[in-house]
């Protein structure tokens, strides 16, 4: 049985983000959040509420042990970009984009 967690428009880049969830794709719940704990990246932490979250909703759905449970697909897609200006020398304008993430965790029981 599978259950997911989605988390949209996370103020976090794709690219950074997807570095810290290749790191837990495929590894055992407690195995993964062990690893999610050390990590020094800020988007470690949101990945193990989600992962928590998923986890959660696995037991909502009648999941007998959660401690077999893995992660069977986690990854990151591209939210929106927020585009900012800040003004430069000599009157003109620079741009600042602020990439949003869009983080999906499946985890699976193993059969």
């Amino acid at each position: 049985m599978e259950a997911q967690a989605k988390l949209t428009m996370a103020r976090l880049s794709p690219r950074k983000t997807r570095l810290v969830v290749d790191m837990i794709r495929g590894r055992g719940i407690q195995d993964a959040l062990t690893t999610l704990k050390f990590m020094p990246q800020p988007s470690a932490k949101l990945i193990a509420k989600l992962l928590n979250s998923a986890v959660a909703n696995a037991e909502q759905k009648g999941v007998s042990d959660v401690d077999r449970l893995f992660v069977k697909t986690a990854f990151v897609d591209g939210g929106a970009v927020l585009k900012r200006f800040t003004p430069r020398a000599m009157g003109r304008a620079s741009k600042i984009r602020k990439p949003t993430s869009h983080i999906t965790v499946v985890v699976a029981d193993t059969k």
